[in-house]
């Protein structure tokens, strides 16, 4: 009898030990005591911060992550500048103009490339040079003007040259269509229907090229203070963005519900964007010896601000990023 005892009392020992153990090994890591708030808008480009968050990836890292998702990027900026989130997705052309106001900030991370999604439509237009005289409607902001003067540049001329109105991307694709001017800077689902619609076609675009980038900002105080969390927080997009990009179709799915549009939808912008892993932020993003490198992007980015006078001292690109979490310095 005593034997009998023994032996259920040595394997009531042994479940228990195990149904720990197991217990242990299923239990995500527990969330980080201080939350850090993140900041985008719509876009497909960001689907890796889309998934990550809805598949539970910052948490299984151990971090407390609140996302909002901000109707413009104005909104967006004002929130970063003000203190009310600490990691932020935007344009680098935004970047730059938020970092000259706050020189605190730093872009840590390549998010993705236009690649075809943004560009110019055109009629009766066989080279740059054409486009002299010509009516284009485009919209005030840095990245559109940098798109459209990387063009000009190719026939000798500026916007100078045009006549140039200041029109929304959305709405300057529909004023092509409609024939109310000659040129229209636009991206996608703009771009190539207005095209057809009105009459011309896709004379540039970014297609391999790094003239328009997204970016990851944060406070140089965070870089120092949580370091191990941001390079976590990169893990877990990584780890989203493989899935995207592999077009997984539950990654998919949760990009679409995000921004309001079918799975197809996403998959279609896809084609148009180069979004980058952690890989690809090593070996193109933060190599200065590529020239399509995020690096590169930003003195174009910076030395276009200062001419179009977007921002009032010259910013020289070293000081507007750290790479230390992407290369884990």
């Amino acid at each position: 009898m005593s034997r009998i005892s023994s032996l259920l009392r040595w394997i009531s020992l042994s479940l228990v030990t195990l149904g720990l153990a197991v217990a242990c090994t299923q239990q995500p890591k527990a969330s980080l005591s201080a939350p850090m708030v993140s900041g985008d808008i719509s876009w497909v480009g960001y689907s890796g911060n889309y998934v990550a968050n809805k598949k539970g990836f910052f948490a299984q890292e151990g971090l407390n992550i609140q996302d909002k998702t901000f109707a413009n990027t104005s909104d967006e900026v004002t929130a970063l500048l003000a203190g009310k989130i600490e990691i932020a997705w935007l344009t680098s052309g935004d970047a730059i103009q938020v970092i000259e106001k706050d020189p605190s900030l730093k872009v840590i991370y390549l998010v993705d490339y236009s690649n075809g999604a943004d560009g110019i439509i055109g009629r009766n237009i066989t080279a740059p040079k054409d486009a002299k005289g010509k009516s284009i409607a485009r919209e005030n902001v840095l990245f559109e003007k940098v798109l459209l003067q990387a063009y000009l540049k190719q026939g000798g001329l500026t916007e100078k040259d045009l006549k140039v109105q200041d029109i929304p991307a959305s709405d300057a694709g529909t004023a092509f269509a409609a024939k109310k001017v000659d040129m229209a800077v636009t991206f996608e689902p703009f771009l190539t229907k207005n095209a057809k619609i009105g009459g011309g076609k896709v004379v540039f675009s970014t297609k391999d090229t790094n003239l328009i980038a997204d970016v990851i900002v944060v406070k140089d105080k965070l870089i120092q203070t949580r370091k191990k969390d941001l390079q976590a927080y990169l893990r877990a997009v990584d780890k989203s963005v493989k899935l995207v990009n592999g077009g997984d179709p539950e990654a998919i799915k949760i990009s679409a519900e995000k921004m309001s549009i079918t799975s197809d939808e996403v998959k279609e912008q896809l084609t148009g964007v180069k979004v980058f892993d952690l890989d690809g932020n090593k070996s193109i993003g933060f190599n200065k010896s590529n020239p399509k490198s995020l690096i590169a992007n930003l003195e174009l980015m910076a030395k276009a601000a200062e001419e179009f006078k977007v921002i009032v001292k010259p910013m020289k690109a070293e000081s507007l990023y750290d790479d230390s979490i992407v290369l884990g310095k």
